[in-house]
């Protein structure tokens, strides 16, 4: 048996290498999922990188074992009749886009310096979104990996996972920060939108080593423990100068000075912003180190209801799976009603269902996220979605759950994949594969039951992702959206009335008229 495996296993480790690249997995993520399936013929990382690269061939037991984790039949790893597509280890990428700053001498930095004041005091944009703006594309044209952060992250938790209370107050005492307690009830605040919002001041730092921390934190041991972690972010990056924001739950993100809602925008309105982001990124990076966490993830699937495992708030474990998993093309929302997003993230791309800086007036009701806050249903909810606009159809899977800020205010946090790249990587025809999904939906005025092979298709890569809630998705009926439901692409109007046909301008027509 094994001289027949020696003699069509030329290639095999090319394609191992292949299919492990074009999922973004690494050596110890296909190590750990073996242990999984088989500890007995589970590879180390160091033997897994010579069957890779043709200095060793792999038994049959672990062939198998790596048959399941990408969804392939075993004969496949041995046929030698190759395709480029086989034995091509390039990822998939789904690069956010942006617009091409051309031409050039209109963009220049003293043009802008003069122009974006204006902007934003024009549309009413204040200079501590405009920041938010700035960070968040930021942060989705990186994808959500900062390393440098992970490795100061790192070097002061030592990679302890799960990271107990006890543990950050030791790590406070080693940094010589001093914790005091306050005694303030929530208050409202009109926020980001026309609704007051409950508002909670959680808590602050006092230059050079005092932390500040409302004993309302004292009632979930989770929200306590980010708060925590986030300052000691502070302590070690910022050095503890305190130049960085409260950290406030409910109401309107407070910024450095009473006007930070002017349009009159500085350069400090952009380091408070950044620095918050460090300081929130550390505090993930801190309390969900990335190897372990990454393990952790994969042995629950990637479920997102499993912070009481390990004392972490769902907020933190939907927010973190963007940075740790493998697989790079993530999106997270944190929806506020009647329509407002209080926190936005889009590494694969996706449109945004509602504004995070004013309310939209035709927003599509169909999105998971709007249809979670009329439910009372405390459980996660998976969707299969197709997104279409006029440029393209994209194939989505998200999982949404309901929950309470710390001001007691209710919202939906929505993570959520694309799942066209992994389905690409797979060698399936992702176009056809959203086409007849969409035939389907369009048969039932938008909603419809995922065809069978379809649906054997999307299980398969919830097995090679690990997960869980793609396959929960695919067993739900999918939902066509669209960025306005102003622009239903539905057969039949969502608001129950056709879209109106673009307009020909004037212009358009003389020229037509004049130009054979």
């Amino acid at each position: 048996m094994y001289q027949g495996i020696l003699r069509k296993s030329h290639f095999l480790g090319t394609k191992i290498k292949s299919l492990r690249k074009r999922n973004n997995l690494t050596l110890e993520d296909i190590s750990v999922r073996c242990i999984q399936i088989d500890s007995s013929s589970a590879p180390s990382v160091s033997y897994l990188s010579m069957i890779e690269n043709g200095k060793r061939v792999p038994s049959e037991e672990l062939v198998d074992a790596i048959s399941q984790i990408f969804q392939k039949e075993k004969k496949w790893f041995y046929d030698e009749s190759l395709e480029d597509d086989a034995i091509d280890p390039t990822p998939i990428s789904n690069a956010v886009k942006g617009m091409p700053l051309e031409p050039g001498f209109l963009f220049s930095e003293n043009l802008l310096q003069s122009a974006i004041p204006e902007l934003l005091a024009q549309t009413g944009t204040t200079g501590r979104q405009f920041a938010h703006l700035l960070i968040r594309a930021h942060q989705e044209s990186n994808q959500n990996r900062f390393p440098d952060i992970e490795r100061a992250a790192e070097t002061v938790g030592q990679k302890q996972f799960p990271l107990s209370l006890d543990s950050i107050l030791k790590i406070t005492k080693k940094l010589g920060m001093e914790i005091r307690w306050f005694n303030k009830a929530s208050f409202k605040d009109k926020g980001d939108t026309e609704k007051p919002l409950n508002t909670l001041v959680r808590s602050f730092f006092d230059a050079p080593n005092i932390v500040y921390l409302n004993k309302d934190l004292k009632k979930v041991s989770a929200r306590l423990k980010f708060d925590l972690a986030n300052h000691i972010g502070h302590m070690v990056l910022h050095g503890g100068d305190g130049a960085r924001a409260p950290q406030v739950s409910g109401g309107r993100t407070t910024g450095r000075r009473h006007d930070a809602d002017s349009p009159n925008m500085d350069a400090k309105d952009v380091l408070f912003a950044w620095r918050d982001f460090e300081c929130s990124y550390f505090a993930s990076a801190l309390l969900c180190p990335k190897t372990p966490f990454r393990q952790f993830l994969a042995k629950h699937a990637y479920s997102i209801n499993i912070g009481n495992k390990i004392d972490l708030t769902t907020t933190l474990i939907m927010r973190r799976m963007s940075s740790v998993s493998p697989y790079p093309h993530w999106h997270y929302f944190d929806a506020y009603p009647p329509g407002n997003l209080r926190a936005v993230y889009r590494g694969n791309g996706i449109p945004m269902p509602w504004g995070n800086m004013t309310m939209l007036s035709d927003p599509c009701q169909h999105w998971a996220v709007f249809k979670m806050l009329d439910t009372k249903d405390p459980q996660p909810s998976a969707q299969i979605s197709i997104l279409i606009t006029d440029e393209e159809k994209k194939l989505y899977c998200c999982q949404s759950i309901r929950s309470k800020d710390a001001a007691g205010n209710p919202h939906v946090l929505c993570t959520g994949i694309d799942l066209v790249p992994a389905l690409l990587a797979q060698g399936i025809d992702a176009a056809n594969t959203i086409n007849l999904i969409e035939e389907q939906c369009n048969k039932n005025n938008g909603a419809g039951n995922i065809p069978d092979n379809i649906k054997r298709q999307l299980e398969s890569i919830s097995k090679i992702l690990n997960i869980g809630w793609i396959a929960e998705g695919a067993e739900k009926e999918a939902t066509i959206i669209c960025s306005r439901s102003s622009s239903c692409p539905r057969k039949k109007h969502c608001l129950g009335t056709p879209p109106k046909p673009k307009l020909i301008s004037q212009l358009d027509r003389i020229r037509e008229s004049l130009v054979v």
